[in-house]
């Protein structure tokens, strides 16, 4: 067996803070949509959950009347973005 380790070379990337959020809303939408898949029905949160703290927090805004709305356009813009 060889005991020699190759050394890869680190490829960096530059992006700009409007394709990073382009990412990772792509990201969350299909995390959330792989979620929502695995059970139809209702779900239940565990209260030590970091998704039922900002579900406790959006509660509170709405409460207070500080929610923004974002438009179907606004949140689906990047989807025809391309970023690669």
């Amino acid at each position: 067996m060889d005991n020699n380790v190759t050394a890869t070379q680190e490829t960096k990337v530059t992006l700009s803070v409007q394709e990073l959020e382009s990412i990772i809303r792509k990201i969350v939408r299909e995390e959330l949509a792989a979620f929502a898949a695995q059970d139809p029905g209702t779900f239940y949160l565990d209260k030590e959950s970091p998704l039922y703290e900002d579900m406790e927090e959006i509660l509170k805004r709405k409460q207070s009347g500080k929610l923004k709305f974002y438009t179907h356009e606004e949140i689906w813009k990047e989807r025809n973005v391309r970023i690669l």
